[in-house]
């Protein structure tokens, strides 16, 4: 019988590019994704949940099936506030993944961020420190989290920013701090099907060079 996956963040970078292979990928015969509004992709695979990420009493019994990808997330630029990335980083994330784990959905993928800690000084990384911390004590049979570089993809909106940093750091990892290389989308979202779909239970943390590493 073929896999259930649910996703949420599908509209993102990485989302986007997961939900698609997904939705060609022989393990799989049903793609849940629950957004805030349409994603335009039309499969007789994919079922689309619109929601409101604030009420999860009216989603949470939505959540079933046997993987849930979590690639949800923000920018401060976006956000305008700390509390409101927070809200989207931490909080949504981890609704989700309550939902998911009392529900039975036995496997829980997330993209989380290299430097990730809980004790970290720096918010963005203290934040995804918090997340991985929160959602490792629910009860999953296999919970895998990534912890990607700076992420190589072509995104919707401009972040001037990254795409200089992307640019300086593809050059500088060429040659030095190799396991600080930008991680592309399609070898990253590989990967989580991969994995998600092997019989290896319990956690595992993947990041760095690990990332590219075809096992």
């Amino acid at each position: 019988m073929k896999r259930i996956a649910n996703v949420i963040g599908a509209n993102g970078l990485v989302g986007h590019s997961l939900v698609n292979k997904l939705l060609f990928h022989s393990e799989f015969g049903k793609v849940r994704i629950f957004v805030r509004r349409k994603t335009g992709v039309i499969h007789e695979n994919l079922e689309e949940k619109i929601i409101d990420f604030d009420q999860p009493e009216n989603w949470k019994h939505l959540v079933q099936g046997d993987v849930i990808f979590s690639t949800l997330g923000t920018t401060i630029k976006t956000a305008k506030t700390k509390e409101k990335q927070y809200l989207v980083d931490f909080t949504y994330q981890y609704e989700f993944a309550k939902a998911a784990s009392e529900n039975g959905v036995p496997a829980y993928v997330l993209v989380s961020s290299m430097g990730a800690n809980p004790k970290s000084s720096v918010f963005y990384s203290r934040m995804k420190g918090e997340l991985e911390e929160a959602v490792a004590r629910l009860k999953f049979s296999k919970l895998i989290i990534f912890r990607p570089s700076i992420l190589d993809g072509n995104r919707r909106e401009k972040r001037s920013g990254e795409k200089i940093g992307l640019i300086i750091s593809r050059f500088i990892t060429r040659f030095i701090l190799k396991k600080y290389r930008p991680t592309p989308i399609p070898i990253l979202t590989s990967k989580m099907i991969r994995l998600s779909v092997d019989q290896t239970e319990g956690f595992r943390m993947i990041e760095g060079a690990e990332i590219f590493a075809r096992k």
